[in-house]
């Protein structure tokens, strides 16, 4: 298999259009190399590794990401009977009851996810110290902060884990963290996302769902990916 850590989630997409790579080597990949990093930099808190082998494996939709892994926020982007805990411990092992329009999307665009990234409690600090999780380090010097609330995303990114990954922003919460890392983070206007079927708008439609990424083609694509 072609070496693919480094690769963005566009080039790592083209390679499974041309049959050079599978969804399911990609997946092999990001959980090898979420297993052998994430242990120095606590980016990754939830795995979901045996059901990416199974997406991987399965009858993906032919989206523009067909087979290219992506790491949720542990906010929002909820899926049916999976915890999700907005960086609160008592929300640790509590399943959701219905999948978010958003993880519809990233789905029906062709992304495996393998798992779920750090955040601040409710996603409202610059940092990631949560009292119920471990503190999200930066991969380019762990004895750094990864900035937040998005900052395992942008850890898990930095650090060749995934080449995309979800956040969210508000005051800074998607631009902090990719600048801290060396990101591109694109904050989208406020609307263009939704929270759904869940929650409706947040800070009055001032926080939004996006992505952090390697590169500016990507942040375009899965712009255009989840958008409105």
């Amino acid at each position: 298999m072609a070496e693919t850590t480094w690769l963005d989630a566009t080039a790592q997409a083209d390679l499974v259009r041309r049959g050079e790579v599978s969804p399911k080597e990609l997946a092999e990949a990001a959980i090898a190399r979420i297993e052998a990093v994430n242990p120095r930099l606590d980016a990754v808190i939830r795995t979901r590794f045996e059901a990416a082998r199974l997406e991987a494996d399965g009858d993906l939709p032919d989206g523009p990401f067909r087979g290219v892994p992506i790491l949720y926020k542990d906010v929002a982007c909820t899926v049916a009977g999976e915890p999700t805990a907005f960086g609160l411990g008592p929300l640790r092992e509590m399943a959701w009851s219905a999948t978010s329009y958003l993880a519809e999307q990233f789905r029906a665009a062709g992304f495996i996810p393998p798992g779920r990234t750090n955040t601040a409690e409710l996603a409202t600090s610059a940092t990631i110290e949560p009292r119920s999780f471990p503190p999200a380090r930066n991969p380019w010097d762990p004895g750094h902060s990864a900035g937040g609330s998005s900052g395992g995303s942008a850890a898990a990114v930095a650090a060749g884990l995934v080449p995309v990954a979800h956040a969210t922003g508000g005051g800074g919460s998607i631009r902090i963290p990719a600048s801290e890392c060396g990101l591109v983070g694109l904050k989208p206007t406020r609307g263009r996302v939704s929270w759904g079927p869940l929650i409706g708008e947040v800070w009055a439609g001032g926080a939004i769902n996006g992505a952090v990424t390697r590169t500016v083609r990507d942040a375009a694509g899965a712009r255009f990916t989840i958008g409105t």
